[in-house]
């Protein structure tokens, strides 16, 4: 038996029953919550994704020196405020395959998680109802485009905060912090970021900041897809969803995945046979809700209501959520990351 074809034999048997329990889940759901998949770039209706930029807000990203610095928050109301009033729900896009981010339980079928808790906790400030959430379930690479074409209120799906998605999104205050890290086999040679990646083929999703790291440095890794005109060749090194990638590392379809380690440690979890490679990862990143660019009324409502949820200590809501859902894959957090705020 060749070594591909022993990696597909043991995925039938290794994890919680994880991906393929989770996958089945989602399934039940996808038809009413997902949003139309849009691979090469483009949103469902084939505009490009942020085509819409100026060269004014270009300008202005170039100048971006403190991305994290957010506005002031704010427990008053406005235009965006109002809107989602009148509608009595708040719109999210979200994760429903990131184990312990944004997850569909296999069981109860209720979206779960780190993200989904903050969820919650908006709609309870805006709305009065933790509950009152429409929750769409979106892919990595339509997060702007959803935002931009209002198919959604707020993306709360891992995202990382930086100056070339400030051309496009607004966002709140850093929520969490992660960085990039290599997800491999235990048994694998691989060792990290690092020559070790030689040659190896690297899977990451579209629109993430892993597939930037590794235009900025693969090590010779292989890692963009070569097109030949078949949609499996699209597919297999960049995909839309980062679970779609560890599907691939089990099928033993590609050697390593470059992910947030916030998500690999999620991963790793569900299945016992990868592990993250390197003592630490190799950026630092920190996720933030993203809003409609210029819904500064809902982002500073968004900041107020992560004050109250980073206050109380290790009893704050924050903590009581990283407990419940993170502490175990990422041990060793004592406090959410402190706001930064514009001076404007």
């Amino acid at each position: 038996m060749t070594r591909a074809k022993g990696r597909v034999a043991r995925v039938r048997l290794r994890g919680w029953g994880g991906v393929t329990g989770m996958a089945a889940a989602c399934a039940v759901t996808a038809a009413l919550t997902l949003l139309p998949l849009a691979h090469s770039g483009h949103s469902s209706d084939g505009t490009a994704v942020g085509q819409g930029v100026t060269s004014a807000l270009s300008a202005k990203a170039e100048a971006c020196t403190d991305p994290e610095a957010s506005v002031p928050a704010a427990n008053t109301d406005g235009p965006d405020i109002a809107r989602i009033r009148k509608r009595g729900k708040l719109i999210a896009g979200v994760d429903q395959n990131s184990f312990r981010w944004g997850y569909r339980d296999p069981e109860t079928r209720r979206l779960e998680g780190f993200d989904i808790d903050l969820v919650r906790a908006i709609a309870k400030d805006i709305l009065g109802d933790p509950d009152a959430v429409i929750f769409r379930a979106i892919p990595t690479n339509q997060r702007i485009a959803a935002l931009e074409h209002d198919r959604v209120d707020v993306v709360v799906r891992t995202m990382t905060i930086n100056c070339k998605r400030l051309e496009q999104v607004s966002f709140s205050t850093a929520y969490f912090q992660a960085g990039q890290q290599v997800l491999a086999p235990k048994d694998s040679e691989i060792t990290g970021y690092d020559a070790s990646l030689k040659g190896k083929r690297v899977c990451t999703a579209e629109g993430s900041t892993a597939f930037e790291a590794m235009e900025e440095e693969s090590y010779g890794a292989v890692f963009r897809d070569e097109h030949d005109g078949t949609e499996r060749d699209r597919d297999q090194l960049t995909v839309p969803n980062q679970l779609d990638c560890l599907v691939r590392l089990q099928l033993g379809e590609v050697d390593a995945v470059v992910t947030d380690n916030a998500l690999a440690a999620g991963q790793a979890a569900q299945d016992p046979a990868v592990e993250l490679k390197g003592d630490r990862p190799f950026t630092t990143e920190y996720y933030g809700v993203a809003a409609k660019r210029g819904a500064d009324d809902l982002v500073a409502r968004i900041n107020h209501v992560l004050e109250e949820y980073r206050s109380g200590g290790a009893d704050s809501p924050w903590m009581r959520s990283y407990r419940e859902w993170l502490a175990q894959g990422l041990p060793g957090i004592t406090a959410p990351p402190a706001p930064k705020y514009r001076n404007n």
